[in-house]
């Protein structure tokens, strides 16, 4: 790899550690190639993705950055896994994590805030946005539901009795 080479993935980098909402560091010690692309799939199929990095460029394209604090784990063979929404990348690695014991999480970044492997983990059990999204047009379409709701029940009660006293007199 030449120079501008590693210029330009120092660049990549950079961008990433700027526009991610959460970044998880990890050993991926032993992992098999297949093994390796399954993560990379389960990661795109929830919009994060994978990268394995030489770790001083990393380091380099850290400085300056909001999660500069990972730096420090930054030794050994890391994967970084990645995403714009602040839960998918942590909910992948957790799930990949729990099925293969060669991936071991070390922690990461949520913004300015570090992350040890527990923070990690609990990261990984919020809800993403998706959900949240989801939770929250439930909640407001409730209320409308619920005066829909009472304005017909009334009407259904007049015809109901209307109905039983109309048996009755059959």
């Amino acid at each position: 790899m030449d120079r501008a080479q590693k210029e330009q993935l120092v660049d990549e980098l950079g961008q990433i550690f700027e526009s991610s909402g959460v970044v998880v560091v990890a050993h991926y010690v032993g992992l098999t190639v297949a093994e390796m692309q399954d993560l990379r799939a389960r990661a795109r199929a929830a919009d994060a993705s994978v990268r394995v990095a030489k770790n001083r460029l990393a380091r380099i394209a850290l400085e300056g950055k909001p999660c500069e604090s990972i730096g420090d784990l930054l030794t050994g063979m890391t994967v970084l896994t990645f995403s714009e929404d602040p839960v998918a990348a942590a909910k992948v690695a957790q799930e990949f994590a729990k099925e293969n014991q060669k991936l071991v999480i070390l922690g990461g970044a949520m913004g300015e805030n570090a992350l040890d492997a527990a923070g990690v983990e609990a990261v990984s059990k919020m809800p993403s946005r998706d959900e949240l999204i989801a939770t929250l047009a439930g909640m407001l379409g409730a209320p409308a539901s619920n005066i829909a709701g009472a304005i017909g029940a009334p009407a259904s009660n007049i015809a109901s009795i209307l109905s039983t006293i109309e048996d009755k007199a059959a």
